[in-house]
């Protein structure tokens, strides 16, 4: 294929069949060519053998003498259609055009392959197409009402000598642009131009032959878009020898002028305010010059809103074409002339406002008797306002309780005042709101207590939510005009100003209710005057000088000021030296009081003295506090905090105000022995599988104790890291009285905790694992025995963390696993000899059969 393949130039197929007069267009192209994008082209003609230069498009010399002046007019000319294709073009070709035309690309290819030139045979006819319109005259103007029918004809012949088929299309024009109406086409089949698809399957639009050629359109219920300039376009079609069709020529003539006068439907009156009982009074007038006989339907709707569509609206009231009315008891529609109806809308009410628009529809007789409906339309919506007949009323708001005090009650009153037009179909409802007290410009916006509606039931606001449902505001109605506020304990947050809002309700005739009006009264405040308050909290310790084991006290003496009959709790703090271990925060809650005199321990976590500390009332502002058996772990600074209550509504107590005594010193000088601890290991590093000792040692500086007369609490702690950035974990405890607890383990190995003389402890890790890793550490608790035999807490101490390194034995983890594999490939490899003999020797044995032999000694060749 590819040897094969070289330039090829293209030409229809001929013959060409064209009409004198018309404008012919010869289309030339080329493909498959080396060389340059653009190619260029010759035209030459041929009557009969020999050819004559038509034009070149690149050749300006090429024309013959011939040809030259109807190229030089524009005549004939090529017309580039892209790089490889153009077209001859003849403008009103004559029978002297009649023959053979050949175009001819030259050569731009490296080796000459394929076609050069390409002939067609062009065929000029005479016209013989004929398009007229009606007979009468050639234009007609025809004025229509919306929804009439109209015909209009034109006639189309052709006396062609070749078998030609005529397309015809309607088209109106509306503007500067033609538009299809329908066509039948030159192959039979109607075609209804964009836009009239719908009306033409539905029959509006049609296109009938008849006799004498004539084509009729025939348009039904006509509107204002049917109305312009109509023309019939004809087109003469042929088919060509590659049994397409090409249009051959075309012509034209305006039939008629068509005015469509359009009906419209419009309320009389623009937007309408009326009064609440007032009647209301519409009417909608249908707008036509249709002078024959016709009847109106009409229908009136109501929307809310200008946007609503007919199917939204409300349908208020209409009139068929025998002016038959639908029933209604407050509204009625008249025929009051020919073309106007009227709405009537007797007492009106506030719900009542709206937009109210009608629809009209225009029917016609037929000749049948039967009724035909040619337009319907919808008026605009016009805008009616009811104003309400609003009461005439004051409001008045007067505090009859108010309060001198915190907790005292308050009482306000909201009366109407020369309530006037106030008849049976008007009701009252209240709404209270506050609005917090500032001094200066700041603005505060009011809040919502509570709020009635229509039917009387109580809405609370979030504000008063809480305290109305436990019954310290109460809302109540005294008599048909008072509305009463009752707040039954007064606080300092209640301080501020109070106003209300009455509100006036309407009932409609569907029995509901609609606020018509809101009256504000004047604001009332409520304050007085409060000092504020003030406590004093004086702690003093009993006993100036104590040793450890003795028991400390201290009173807390309380004073204050401006609270009324006042109540105290007592909550009693001790802040630890920072080198306290239990507590690094610094300061522990040990026992409180409250203002009911019910005592409870906070922070006090010493199991053996639970009953170590006493928290008690001397007098109604002294408090008392003891703790016995005192310990070296008790010093710090131990404070009273006091809080002052005060009686609330509801039986309730409210805190007032805190205080905070001077601290207590509890600071013990004592020359006992000092203790240090240490972490000692033989051997620190270790493999898996064996035994791990860690020596937790005290040493003693100063004085010398029996060692009957101290004992320790041991720890042991493991961080699992080398830089001491994770969480310690215990690993097992030793008190003093020789329990060991061990924490819970997740691995293989096993922990042992001893005391091995009476300042040393061991730890043995048993079976060591690769997770018992890490830094180790304990921690020792002393406690020594005083004089009186009572044992002394001292201080913890922490010793100096060691690493304990766990090393793997590469030699034992890998010993079984070799023995293991050596023995099992030694096993599979005589398997497999076993296998493969006795395969050899019994499955796969074959019997060879030799070519028996026949012993014969050679010939010598003297006997041959």
């Amino acid at each position: 294929v590819a040897f094969c393949r070289g330039r090829v130039v293209r030409v229809p197929k001929g013959p060409l069949i064209r009409v004198m007069g018309t404008e012919v267009a010869i289309p030339c192209s080329v493909s498959d060519y080396d060389g340059p994008s653009e190619q260029n082209f010759d035209w030459e003609f041929s009557r009969d053998t020999d050819f004559v230069r038509i034009v070149s498009t690149w050749d300006p010399t090429f024309t013959s003498e011939e040809y030259q002046k109807r190229v030089g007019h524009g005549d004939v000319k090529l017309r580039r259609s892209s790089n490889d294709a153009v077209e001859l073009v003849i403008r009103n070709i004559q029978p002297t055009d009649q023959g053979r035309y050949k175009c001819s690309t030259p050569s731009t290819d490296a080796t000459v392959q394929g076609n050069y030139d390409a002939e067609v045979q062009v065929k000029v006819i005479s016209d013989g197409l004929s398009v007229s319109g009606s007979k009468a005259r050639s234009s007609t103007s025809l004025r229509l009402s919306e929804g009439d029918s109209f015909k209009l004809r034109c006639s189309a012949i052709t006396t062609s000598p070749e078998h030609t088929h005529l397309h015809v299309t309607w088209q109106i024009k509306s503007g500067s642009t033609w538009r299809d109406i329908l066509s039948l086409t030159h192959e039979g089949k109607f075609q209804p131009g964009p836009g009239y698809e719908e009306r033409y399957r539905n029959g509006d639009i049609r296109l009938d032959t008849g006799a004498n050629d004539t084509y009729r359109l025939s348009v039904s219920q006509a509107s204002s878009v049917d109305g312009g300039s109509y023309r019939c376009l004809v087109s003469e079609w042929v088919r060509g020898a590659d049994s397409s069709w090409q249009k051959i020529q075309e012509k034209n003539v305006e039939i008629a002028s068509v005015a469509i006068q359009r009906t419209d439907v419009v309320i009389s009156t623009s937007n309408v305010s009326v009064t609440e009982r007032d009647s209301l009074d519409l009417t909608c007038n249908i707008t036509t010059d249709r002078s024959g006989i016709f009847q109106a339907e009409v229908m009136w709707y109501f929307s809310v809103s200008p946007d609503d569509t007919l199917s939204d609206a409300q349908v208020l009231l209409s009139m068929d074409r025998d002016s038959v009315v639908s029933d209604s008891t407050l509204i009625s529609l008249s025929h009051v002339d020919r073309n106007s109806y009227r709405l009537l809308v007797r007492d009106v009410d506030v719900e009542d406002s709206g937009y109210y628009f009608c629809q009209a529809a225009v029917w016609v007789p037929l000749h049948n008797g039967s009724w035909h409906k040619v337009v319907e339309r919808t008026s605009a919506p016009v805008s009616v306002m009811v104003t309400a007949l609003e009461p005439d009323y004051e409001v008045f708001l007067n505090a009859s309780k108010t309060p001198k005090f915190s907790d005292d009650p308050t009482e306000l009153n909201c009366r109407i005042t020369n309530a006037q037009d106030t008849e049976a179909n008007i009701r009252f409802t209240v709404s209270w709101y506050y609005r917090q007290h500032l001094y200066g410009d700041d603005v505060v916006t009011e809040e919502l207590l509570a709020t009635m509606d229509a039917d009387w039931t109580l809405l609370l606001g979030d504000r008063s939510r809480e305290r109305t449902q436990n019954g310290e505001i109460i809302f109540s109605k005294k008599t048909v005009d008072t509305f009463s506020l009752r707040i039954q304990w007064t606080s300092e947050s209640d301080r501020g100003d109070y106003f209300c809002v009455i509100s006036a309700w309407s009932r409609h005739r569907n029995n509901t209710w609609v606020k018509s009006k809101d009256v504000t009264s004047a604001s009332v405040s409520i304050f007085w005057s409060t000092q504020d308050y003030t406590l004093t909290v004086e702690a003093v310790k009993l006993k100036p000088f104590f040793v450890a084991g003795h028991t400390f006290e201290m009173t807390c003496k309380v004073s204050s000021k401006n609270i009324k009959t006042p109540r105290y709790s007592v909550l009693i703090t001790a802040e630890k030296p920072l080198t306290d271990q239990s507590n690094p925060n610094g300061t522990t809650r040990i026992i409180s009081l409250n203002q009911d005199s019910v005592v409870r321990l906070e922070d006090w976590t010493d199991q053996t003295r639970v009953d170590g500390v006493v928290l008690e009332k001397v007098q109604e502002n002294e408090f008392r506090y003891r703790m016995y058996q005192t310990q070296i772990s008790d010093a710090g600074l131990y404070r009273c905090v006091v809080t002052a209550w005060s009686p609330g509504g509801g039986g309730m107590w409210r805190e007032a105000v805190n205080g905070l005594s001077n601290p207590i010193q509890i600071d013990f000088q004592t020359s006992g022995p000092v203790f240090n601890v240490s972490v000692h290991s033989d051997n620190p590093t270790i493999y898996q599988g064996e035994l791990a000792d860690l020596l937790c040692i005290v040493t003693m500086e100063g004085m010398a104790l029996e060692p009957d007369d101290m004992s320790f609490d041991v720890s042991w702690f493991a961080v699992r890291s080398f830089a001491l950035d994770r969480e310690p974990v215990l690993l097992a405890s030793l008190d003093r009285r020789g329990i060991v607890t061990q924490s819970r383990r997740n691995g293989s190995s096993d922990l042992s905790l001893e005391r091995i003389s009476p300042l040393e402890f061991r730890l043995r890790v048993h079976g060591c694992e690769d997770h018992d890793f890490g830094n180790h550490y304990c921690i020792v608790t002393p406690w020594v025995q005083s004089a009186t035999g009572v044992w002394q807490r001292e201080p913890d101490i922490k010793a100096k963390p060691i690493f304990l390194s766990v090393k793997m034995d590469v030699l034992n983890a890998f010993k079984y696993p070799l023995l293991i594999g050596i023995g099992l490939a030694t096993a599979i490899g005589l398997l497999s000899c076993l296998i493969g003999y006795c395969s050899s020797r019994w499955c796969c044995k074959k019997e060879v059969q030799e070519t028996r032999r026949e012993r014969r000694r050679l010939m010598s060749m003297e006997m041959d």
